[in-house]
């Protein structure tokens, strides 16, 4: 997410008062859009709370919203190496905290001020680990979806006489929610024939096998689809409560002669039905290839697809997918790919396609989100395709910022 920041008012007042004077910063965020902008994800550079809070601790803040609302925050650090010998927040990236727009809110105003004590922790709404334990997946998710995809031990061939599993694929699973809470590590516990079925939490029923899955990149040379393997390396960068980022990294590949590498840095939000995810691109050669972002054609369960539809909408970057199933529930997959102006579109056997132009080591940032009928307030294709649509526009307005200190 894009914010605008007008720093003047925090400026002036910190000269006027002196920067030990301050007691409160107040942010002011303000949109263009009449529709509601549910989970919109406030975040503030450390340097500009240090300035109005001077040697604010991470761990207490309280932040309260125009009602009085005490609302849940998180500070991300710079690198776990970071070192703040100062006390000056030096190690400190990022405030977040969220806030729901209402349709036709346009402006909220919040406050920041030191606690005086710790704060205890905040229920986790995001999360994300390696799992090990299931030949290397790789789990995340919020209050409203899980996902995973799967990493070098899955990937590895079965020893003769064995029942290991094996998946060549860089595609991405989807775990349908019907609970807020987290559910990761326990459908992991609870074993891969239990998490197939419905008990009341939600159910894994989407299928990726060696398509794109649901969400998942390659080269597109404009007749074929030239894709990595499972991912090679992980690391998290931020894990909750409001946000967590984490980074998979793939072995190159050849895309029709040229060698491929891919980062994707993932930034999964509390509150939201899609994910923002940036993948880099490394390779020599030609100025610019051409990446593809896919979804699988056929994503359902054995037994369960009845039909499948797509929509394209160059104007807004999006594609839309609704599958209508038999006895599971129907659901909705989506990319988004800003700027929609430099999207195309494209399929194989396996997926449908979004393709943008790429860089070597410029990120293309993409959208991927998921709603299922069970699980989530979109009951029909045409409320998902309208969530598709309003996400789209949340995205080409961002929400502006601007912060004031006093006391």
């Amino acid at each position: 997410m894009i914010l605008r920041f007008s720093l003047p008012a925090l400026a002036a007042a910190l000269l006027a008062t002196g920067a030990s004077a301050a007691e409160r910063l107040t942010i002011t965020v303000s949109h263009s859009l009449d529709i509601a902008r549910p989970a919109e994800t406030i975040a503030i550079p450390w340097t500009r709370v240090n300035e109005a809070l001077p040697q604010a601790l991470s761990q207490q803040l309280v932040i309260k919203d125009g009602a009085g609302r005490t609302l849940p925050y998180q500070v991300t650090n710079i690198s776990p190496m970071a070192k703040d010998p100062e006390m000056t927040g030096a190690a400190y990236g990022e405030l977040l905290f969220q806030h729901d727009f209402a349709p036709g809110e346009k402006t909220a105003t919040f406050t920041v001020e030191k606690a005086g004590a710790t704060v205890p922790p905040f229920a986790p709404k995001t999360y994300a680990r390696f799992v090990q334990e299931r030949l290397d997946d790789f789990g995340w998710e919020n209050d409203k979806l899980a996902h995973r995809t799967y990493g070098p031990a899955l990937a590895v061939p079965a020893p003769a006489g064995s029942n290991k599993e094996v998946l060549v694929t860089s595609g991405l699973d989807i775990w349908f929610k019907r609970v807020p809470y987290p559910i990761v590590d326990r459908w992991y516990n609870i074993g891969h024939d239990h998490y197939h079925v419905d008990q009341g939490e939600g159910i894994d029923m989407y299928n990726v096998g060696p398509t794109r899955g649901a969400g998942g990149t390659g080269i597109w040379d404009g007749k074929a689809l030239h894709v990595g393997t499972n991912y090679r390396q992980w690391k998290i960068v931020a894990n909750g409560p409001v946000r967590t980022v984490f980074e998979l990294s793939y072995d190159a590949w050849d895309a029709a002669g040229t060698k491929v590498s891919e980062v994707k840095r993932f930034t999964v939000d509390a509150g939201r039905y899609f994910d923002r995810i940036d993948s880099t691109f490394t390779f020599a050669g030609p100025s610019k290839l051409t990446a593809a972002v896919g979804l699988n054609k056929r994503p359902s369960d054995k037994g369960q697809e009845v039909k499948v539809d797509f929509n394209e909408n160059r104007t807004d970057g999006t594609l839309v997918q609704w599958i209508t199933q038999r006895s599971f529930g129907d659901f909705g997959v989506a990319v988004i790919v800003p700027p929609a102006g430099t999207v195309g579109f494209a399929a194989d056997e396996r997926n449908a396609l979004v393709t943008a132009p790429v860089a070597s080591g410029q990120p293309l940032r993409y959208h991927v989100g998921a709603a299922w009928t069970r699980g989530s307030p979109f009951a029909t294709q045409r409320d998902w395709q309208r969530h598709v649509a309003e996400e789209a526009a949340r995205l080409r307005a961002p929400v502006s910022v601007s912060l004031s200190a006093g006391r």
